[in-house]
């Protein structure tokens, strides 16, 4: 009777699992062209609260996902090369740069005054946005201190909450180069003929 009842609890369990699984809600797909933008809220590096709405810039903002100001080398280099060749020439053109990761404010306050980045950080250190945006990189299980991070992504949000152009990379060793987020405003600009 012992083994009876404990296999059917087995088959019970098994079946309530994957009928669980079965229910869990499938993940969204990452926002593109023309969606409206999902809402990006978080922290700036003196650790107060800051949404993207209150940064953006006259034609609206680039936000660029990276995965870690502290130890990926990939995104290091990203944002210096964004921060010397694109933030000057993105604000001349109307748009703010934001850059958003799973960072605390005190990573990203010590990488702005490092390398002198005067442009938004935003820290996100539960991920939220990153999964409202469904762009946590699946890679990572809990407990690797990576867990969390996004994939490489730029997207450009017009003053509209309109996402105009989107450009990422599936390899986190590669990021949308500078000449291509500038293309994509410059396309941006013209489409809304300014």
């Amino acid at each position: 009777m012992t083994r009876i009842t404990r296999r059917a609890v087995g088959i019970l369990v098994a079946s309530v699992s994957s009928q669980l699984v079965l229910a869990m809600p499938v993940s969204a797909a990452i926002p593109d062209t023309g969606d409206r933008a999902p809402a990006v809220a978080g922290l700036n590096i003196k650790g107060r609260p800051v949404r993207l709405t209150q940064v953006a810039g006259q034609q609206g903002t680039v936000l660029v996902f990276f995965r870690s100001a502290s130890w990926c080398p990939y995104c290091k280099a990203q944002l210096i090369d964004l921060n010397k060749s694109a933030a000057t020439t993105l604000a001349a053109k109307g748009w703010s740069l934001v850059g958003i990761s799973y960072d605390t404010p005190e990573v990203l306050a010590k990488f702005a005054a490092e390398r002198d980045v005067r442009w938004t950080l935003i820290s996100d250190p539960k991920s939220k946005v990153i999964d409202d945006w469904s762009l946590r990189d699946p890679q990572y299980p809990a407990g690797n201190r990576a867990y969390g991070v996004p994939k490489p992504a730029v997207f450009l949000i017009g003053r509209d909450g309109r996402i105009r152009a989107r450009l990422m990379e599936e390899d986190y060793r590669k990021r949308p180069q500078v000449e291509a987020i500038l293309a994509a405003v410059n396309a941006a600009g013209r489409q809304l003929g300014k």
